[in-house]
């Protein structure tokens, strides 16, 4: 489950410099300077919720001679000249080592070719239509009719992530903005919708990190060049774009997608623990007070960056991964906190809890579980007949 390494040193130009992600801080000012090129001028304390590397493989031994063999899988796969796609799905879905995410999540996305030699020719062909679309599009977000789009994307992206420095930069800020904007202008039957924002930013980490070797939370975007930081844009813009191609009833007029996800985790918990839902009927918790969020933001409010990172994995390997099973997901993770739910007998009490829930402490072993549970439910329930009912 370990999959994400904490690296202790960077090459930035060709230099090796050490990362302070490991060192304590013990001035009073809690900030340090860093090396020159690594970072922002100073480095801010991350809380754990926001520490993207997974902090269960922190100071963890070397890997194990079975991780050894994955990744050893994982190089094969993906170095052979034509990669078998279904064989790749079958090793993600328990974790991508980081090293070699990237490229694995394009493929699985459907944005790269399976063929090794098509895939150069692919990404350039792409990265190129993009920034057509910049050229084309991004100068009408001043005119009338695509103000309201512009203002709404503007006022979200601050809010994306606010505890990641990262994501506080000027020119991340930016690049979103694009990506979101022309997004919204390309897809007129949903448009932009509270929500999509936080989708970006799995594949941006992911995409930063092939040329981060650092923790990313501090990095300074603006080290890296001007060609890899347009990769980065138009990689993250076209895998977002293929996730959203199969949830976008989620964000068209009145959110359908949303409302039938919502009403079918109800029917599920039904099912699979009675005792919950009838918790919920007796203190009138309706499951969109709180489960809207779970399927319009995929639990991206719930769980740290990290934890979202290593679950795609899983959802990338999944036929259907983000919207079929994660519904299962869902149930899965509403069941992890039976006891607490139980123990709380007020709907204001309910909901706080439901809104809240402690996951600040999670990396891949927690969210492993859960998808191994998610894997069950879906197992027993999926298309079951009626005599499931209690």
């Amino acid at each position: 489950m370990h999959q994400s390494e904490s690296i202790d040193e960077s090459k930035t130009n060709g230099k090796v410099v050490k990362s302070n992600s490991e060192v304590q801080l013990s001035k009073s000012s809690g900030r340090i300077t860093l090396q020159k090129q690594q970072s922002l001028p100073s480095r801010r304390v991350i809380p754990l919720v926001a520490r993207i590397s997974d902090q269960n493989a922190s100071g963890a031994p070397p890997m194990t001679i079975r991780e050894k063999s994955r990744q050893e899988k994982f190089r094969q796969l993906l170095s052979s000249a034509h990669t078998d796609l279904e064989e790749l799905r079958k090793y993600s879905w328990s974790g991508v080592p980081r090293d070699v995410r990237s490229v694995t999540w394009r493929l699985l996305s459907g944005y790269l070719p399976a063929n090794m030699e098509r895939r150069e020719i692919t990404l350039q062909r792409k990265r190129e239509e993009y920034f057509g679309f910049i050229e084309q599009y991004y100068d009408s977000r001043n005119e009338e009719h695509h103000q309201d789009t512009y203002r709404q994307i503007h006022i979200d992206i601050p809010r994306t992530n606010p505890l990641i420095p990262l994501f506080q930069q000027p020119a991340v800020q930016e690049i979103f903005e694009r990506i979101l904007f022309i997004w919204a202008i390309r897809h007129p039957a949903s448009g932009y919708v509270q929500g999509i924002n936080d989708l970006v930013t799995p594949f941006f980490v992911v995409f930063l990190s092939e040329h981060v070797e650092e923790d990313v939370e501090n990095f300074d975007v603006t080290n890296l060049s001007e060609t890899v930081q347009r990769n980065i844009e138009a990689d993250s813009f076209w895998c977002m774009s293929k996730l959203l191609d199969g949830i976008q009833d989620n964000y068209t007029f009145a959110q359908p997608g949303i409302q039938k996800k919502v009403k079918a985790l109800e029917e599920l918990i039904s099912r699979i623990d009675e005792q919950i839902h009838v918790h919920f009927r007796k203190y009138e918790v309706e499951y969109l007070q709180f489960a809207f969020r779970w399927m319009n933001n995929l639990l991206m409010r719930e769980l740290p960056l990290r934890c979202t990172i290593r679950l795609w994995d899983t959802y990338q390997s999944e036929p259907e991964g983000f919207s079929h099973f994660h519904l299962y997901v869902c149930a899965a993770f509403l069941i992890k906190w039976r006891k607490e739910i139980l123990d709380e007998d007020d709907f204001q009490g309910l909901l706080m809890l439901l809104q809240n829930l402690p996951t600040i402490h999670w990396g891949n072993e927690e969210v492993g579980l859960l998808l191994a549970e998610a894997y069950r439910l879906k197992y027993m329930f999926a298309d079951a007949p009626n005599h499931y009912r209690r």
